[in-house]
């Protein structure tokens, strides 16, 4: 595989030897491509727990003996209940598990890290995931164990089905290689596989993951494509490739503010996942080290870390107070950044400061992070178009029915059907299920069924059924478009909990939807510090009882 420097030349490289390339690494599952140390950041202790135990048994098992690979979770218990931002976060997030390794595995993770010897990746999970309500709130709040509807097999030879945590996990891992030594910065909930090359060699202290385009970025270009939409990144044309961050600006805006990088040679949509040396990491929380301790404020990465080290004063100033931020608060921000910048540059000259990592402008990318396109993105596992097949060989889906028994069922050819056992019904075009036994389904076309036990099932077009259990004769039954979920408590009694697949749960957190006595809000703040590994075990023993009571 060649390697990238990072800087913005363009290479002529085929994009579909990197990703045959991408896909190789992410699939193979005798070496699979891991960080040394893999780091969740959850909401609370109980979910940190479950991540520990469960990414440590599951795809982050390796047969390697000593330390690594090594899982450590760790929950944000900062001072205000709206967080401490994702760059406060990810130095929260570092020092706990810092902690944690050494009290567990008596392993100093940051003299490891300065000293080269692993690379390590930080995944930000938490957070109310309220545009994909309900989905998390039948996995007690554990938004990154919501599940996907296909299934993979466990160490006990089980299967069930993978969440979109693991599944993150197993793609981002093939950056591991080029980032001994640095800290990578992943969001829990995106999939994607470059067209641009994953093997490089870092040239700058800070990079960050971005889809350039080909195109140089003249005003029709930046139109085109709607970067004045988007956060992005701007390459120099230098030998370097120095690069520098805007963010929802205009074209001539954008140019203004990007003066001092000269040329601009490539730009494009910034991913928001990032790396940073050791180096960095520690200069950073050395920086903020009175905001780490006292767990208060509240920073992010692009406007308080990124943008004050790459923009002049004047120009960042003018960005925040499009954000509502009094001048005289960003033009100390700014100072602060700067002075840090400058000592660290002086001492640490071997590398450039914020570079980019181009995953490449035709990548493949699949989000969970909405209800809208948790449904797109699966349904794409019926698709047919290279995207699908792409996405079927990510999750290693060979065949229409896979770990299934569901030979008196009348099947489309078009849908998928994973770890199923029914005993008749039918299932329509383009639905996918997963993880499903009944003695009847009669599922519509288009709809997601995943994790459901009951003696009959019954699914509208389009509809959603998710982690629901039922021994009644009547069992499930959802109208076209309907999403429906049960809410399980630790001593196993269920709720439901419904929408519809046109509403966004961001729009109608704090409404109460029909056919619901709660709103998702209320819903919420009822899951707060839930067991959820003691609830996962119930809702299995929950589903079994189910299965077993109709002869499955």
């Amino acid at each position: 595989m060649s390697s990238s420097t990072g800087t913005p030349k363009k290479q002529k490289l085929d994009p579909s030897a990197i990703i045959e390339a991408a896909m190789s690494a992410m699939t193979d599952t005798s070496n699979p491509a891991l960080f040394d140390v893999t780091i969740i950041c959850t909401t609370d202790d109980f979910q940190a727990s479950y991540w520990m135990e469960r990414l440590s048994a599951g795809v982050c098992k390796t047969v390697s003996s000593g330390n690594y690979p090594m899982v450590l979770a760790v929950s944000e218990d900062w001072s205000s209940s709206s967080g401490a931002g994702n760059g406060l976060g990810t130095l929260y997030a570092f020092q706990k598990a810092c902690i944690v390794a050494k009290e567990k595995y008596g392993v100093d993770l940051s003299s490891e890290l300065m000293a080269g010897k692993i690379s390590a990746a930080l995944y930000h999970t938490a957070g109310k995931g309220t545009r994909l309500a309900p989905l998390p709130a039948s996995e007690n709040n554990n938004k990154p164990g919501v599940k996907l509807p296909v299934c993979h097999q466990l160490a006990d030879g089980s299967y069930e089905p993978i969440t979109v945590l693991e599944a993150v996990v197993r793609q981002t891992g093939i950056y591991a290689s080029s980032r001994s030594g640095r800290l990578s910065v992943f969001w829990g909930d995106q999939i994607f596989v470059p067209t641009a090359p994953f093997k490089y060699t870092p040239t700058h202290h800070v990079d960050i993951m971005c889809t350039l385009e080909e195109e140089p970025p003249t005003e029709k270009v930046w139109v085109d494509k709607g970067l004045s939409k988007y956060g992005v990144i701007a390459v120099s044309s230098g030998e370097k490739g120095d690069a520098a961050q805007v963010e929802k600006v205009d074209h001539p805006t954008a140019m203004r503010m990007l003066k001092n990088l000269g040329d601009i040679a490539r730009v494009g949509p910034s991913l928001g996942s990032f790396s940073v040396s050791a180096k960095m990491l520690q200069a950073l929380c050395d920086e903020f080290s009175s905001e780490l301790q006292a767990k208060d404020g509240k920073l992010d990465t692009d406007p308080h870390f990124w943008m004050p080290l790459t923009l002049p004063q004047d120009e960042y100033i003018s960005l925040m107070s499009q954000k509502g931020v009094d001048d005289e608060e960003s033009r100390s921000h700014h100072a602060r950044m700067s002075k840090m910048k400058n000592s660290f540059l002086a001492a640490n000259p071997e590398l450039g400061m914020f570079g980019s990592v181009d995953v490449g402008s035709n990548a493949c990318w699949w989000d969970y992070g909405q209800l809208k396109l948790y449904i797109a993105n699966n349904l794409k596992l019926s698709e047919e178009g290279d995207d699908a097949e792409l996405l079927r060989r990510f999750f290693g889906v060979t065949g229409r029915s896979m770990n299934s028994e569901v030979s008196g069922v009348t099947v489309d050819s078009t849908s998928s059907v994973f770890s199923c056992k029914a005993k008749g019904g039918s299932v329509g075009a383009n639905a996918v299920l997963a993880a499903v036994e009944a003695e009847e389904v009669q599922i519509g076309d288009n709809a997601i069924v995943v994790n459901c036990a009951a003696k009959k099932i019954v699914a509208g077009k389009g509809a959603v059924l998710y982690n629901l259990v039922s021994e009644s004769e009547e069992g499930i039954v959802a109208e076209d478009g309907d999403v429906i979920v049960s809410v399980t408590d630790k001593e196993g009694s269920s709720t439901l909990l419904r929408s519809k697949t046109s509403v966004c749960g961001g729009n109608a957190w704090k409404q109460v939807l029909e056919g619901n006595t709660v709103s998702f809000e209320e819903v919420h703040k009822q899951n707060r510090d839930a067991d959820v590994s003691t609830i996962e075990k119930k809702r299995k023993e929950l589903y079994k009882k189910a299965s077993s009571s109709f002869g499955l």
